[in-house]
């Protein structure tokens, strides 16, 4: 593979635009391999006509066979050709064009795609193609090597499996996420960390202050959500003993607990502008503030890392502007791939925590503990359009786990349930408050995510189903 700095021409590029080199072509990654399982997330780049099928290179290839590799910055790794018995040695024939892959099945195994089984079809990325009881691949695009400007340790941790921190994910986007947060681990200034409910902003910031030099002390961590009404300084900066109150302890506060360390409030969003205001000066003053009930100075030596799922204007303009460092969290839609290794970590930690879900649900495979899954499962998860993320995953997870009869987690009607988009064309209730929420109230951002024309459009649905925040006036006129 090259990584030439040459302008691409439009036409030479099947689905995108103009760029430079070297620039995504389209992949396919592995989603669940029946015989393979630790294949889960390696991934093959279409770079031309190919063949897919089990073992090296046959006389009868009519093309260049795809070679599967663990991709990760700097670090590409090819592995062995395809395995088990199920798939022919000639399986596929794959042509990359301007609509997608054209993928033809010239093997024994049958082909489905989109619920159905087909002999020629062309995918774009986003589905997935399935060789019926055997291997699931997502149709996707990649850049042919994955950068980064941090050494991240890639070799650190098991291929697929999570890292230090407990982040789960090989996709381009988790390991940009991975990049950012080595970034904001060794830059000595306050950080946001921002992105949708449920993606794992947490995480994040634990992440954050364990790759940092204040590893060492104890992460001090708060919703500030949960501030009780009227006694925030206190909360923050602690307070006199006897104040305000005979009998009062005496409390060191957020802020004093932090000191050396690391500070993590989520939901800053939902802190007042006026308490805002107080943590402004902290940060301003070098870290000098006042218990309640003292008039002695105190100084905290401490790192804010603050989340939110609100849009930036949410903050304080003066006290954004101090959290000068910004890590976004993807959500699961922009890291699809990932969603069955997430599935695989979420019931190996099961497994742990339940030894009749081990029995009943795992087997031993090359020396590793892998779940039985079908495949039915992996596709709906993958194609699901998620509002909550990890959280949303976890919930369907333990969904499938108690809904499944047989000794494999199975799509479910109970998980189907779940999953079922609402019988018409439009977004029901509960999916509308869902994107309201996950979008931190913002109807603009809620719209795009229902795949609405406008923000227009999803006010006449909340006015019909009374939800508050539409407005009463005509809003036809844009459409």
């Amino acid at each position: 593979m090259t990584n030439s700095s040459r302008t691409i021409p439009e036409a030479d590029l099947p689905w995108g635009k103009r760029v430079r080199a070297p620039r995504d072509v389209p992949a396919l990654v592995v989603l669940w391999a029946l015989d393979e399982p630790s294949r889960i997330g390696e991934v093959a780049l279409v770079q031309g006509p190919s063949v897919l099928g089990r073992g090296g290179p046959q006389p009868e290839d009519a093309a260049a066979r795809l070679v599967f590799a663990r991709q990760r910055p700097a670090a590409t790794k090819d592995t062995a050709p395809l395995g088990g018995s199920r798939i022919s040695r000639v399986q596929l024939r794959i042509d990359p064009g301007d609509a997608g892959l054209t993928i033809t099945n010239v093997g024994k195994l049958p082909l489905l795609v989109r619920g159905g089984e087909v002999k020629k079809v062309t995918a774009a990325p986003g589905d997935v193609i399935v060789l019926k009881n055997a291997l699931a691949l997502l149709v996707t695009r990649r850049p042919p090597v994955l950068e980064s400007a941090r050494d991240l340790g890639a070799a650190d941790f098991a291929f697929g499996a999570a890292d230090a921190f407990g982040i789960v994910g090989e996709s381009p986007a988790a390991w940009r996420l991975r990049d950012a947060i080595a970034f904001a681990a060794r830059s000595p200034h306050h950080v946001l960390v921002q992105g949708p409910s449920g993606v794992g902003k947490e995480l994040t910031a634990r992440a954050v202050h364990g790759m940092s030099p204040r590893a060492k002390g104890e992460l001090v961590a708060r919703n500030a959500a949960t501030f009780p009404s009227g006694i925030v300084d206190a909360e923050l900066f602690g307070n006199a003993k006897g104040y305000p109150n005979a009998g009062m302890p005496e409390r060191p506060g957020l802020v004093g607990e932090a000191d050396g360390s690391t500070l993590f409030l989520d939901e800053i969003g939902e802190l007042p502008v006026e308490m805002q205001a107080h943590l402004l000066r902290v940060l301003d003053r070098g870290g000098e503030y006042q218990r309640l009930g003292e008039s002695r100075v105190r100084r905290a030596d401490f790192r804010l890392v603050a989340a939110t799922n609100r849009e930036l204007d949410a903050l304080k303009h003066d006290f954004a502007a101090r959290l000068t460092v910004r890590v976004a969290v993807p959500g699961l839609d922009e890291r699809i791939e990932d969603v069955p290794l997430l599935v695989r970590h979420i019931l190996l930690r099961l497994a742990k925590e339940m030894p009749d879900v081990r029995a009943r649900f795992f087997e031993e495979q090359g020396g590793a503990l892998e779940p039985r899954i079908e495949p039915a499962l992996i596709e709906a998860l993958v194609a699901h359009r998620y509002t909550h993320h990890l959280r949303e995953l976890e919930r369907l997870v333990w969904l499938a786990v108690s809904s499944s009869k047989d000794a494999y987690l199975a799509r479910t009607p109970e998980v189907e349930a779940e999953l079922r988009l609402p019988a018409s064309s439009e977004a029901g209730e509960a999916e509308i408050r869902a994107a309201l929420e996950a979008a931190g109230g913002n109807v603009t951002r809620a719209a795009r995510h229902l795949g609405l024309k406008n923000r227009f459009a999803l006010y006449r649905l909340m006015r019909r189903y009374g939800i508050d925040g539409a407005p009463a006036g005509d809003d036809d006129a844009d459409g």
